[in-house]
């Protein structure tokens, strides 16, 4: 009877172990696929059209995961405004909306589109709603997070900033509050743009 309920024992802790390892691990998965760059990915736009982000080859590119209920989302004018001064320079911006964070983008990707244009003049392409974080994360935004300077770190909110450059591959990572005009973001820009 001892030796079972020792048994018994060591199995529970083993297990509570095991379960604290699990939730102790990065939250965002690995990348399934075994994407090289940027441009080995195709994802929807805002109007569920396929894009072979290879388009975007020999472009420096901002990748945002964007909302529209967020303290943050003021930021959009300062993309835009980036994007018009570099878009001629080889630069693009490519917003992806998001709802992880407190429900900040429950619209559809119509409501979003609308909402883009309307609010905030919007020329810059905008993808269909996906997820950054969690276990539902899309595979590129694993892909973006593997490839950074913290690569078990999930993206902390609204409006983080991947840099990729011409060649696809991720160049530096930036926080939701390096906004659009911080000479941070703009003076890695710059230094990547033709």
């Amino acid at each position: 009877m001892r030796r079972s309920a020792l048994i018994i024992a060591v199995a529970i802790v083993a297990g509570s172990v095991f379960a604290y390892a699990q939730v102790s691990k990065q939250t965002t998965p690995k990348p399934t696929m075994k994407a090289e760059s940027l441009h080995d990915f195709v994802l929807n736009d805002i109007d569920g059209k396929p894009v072979k982000m290879s388009k975007f080859k020999g472009k420096t590119v901002l990748i945002v995961n964007v909302a529209s209920k967020c303290g943050l989302t003021p930021q959009y004018a300062g993309l835009e405004k980036l994007y018009r001064e570099y878009k001629g320079k080889n630069f693009v911006i490519l917003g992806f909306p998001a709802n992880n964070f407190m429900g900040q983008e429950p619209g559809t990707n119509e409501e979003i589109k609308t909402f883009c244009a309307s609010k905030y003049d919007v020329t810059f392409p905008m993808f269909s709603k996906l997820s950054v974080k969690g276990e539902d994360t899309a595979e590129l935004y694993r892909w973006l997070i593997a490839k950074s300077d913290r690569p078990t770190a999930d993206v902390e909110w609204n409006f983080a900033k991947f840099l990729v450059g011409p060649d696809g591959k991720l160049i530096q990572r930036f926080a939701p509050q390096d906004t659009p005009d911080s000479e941070k973001l703009r003076t890695s820009i710059a230094s990547h743009v033709k």
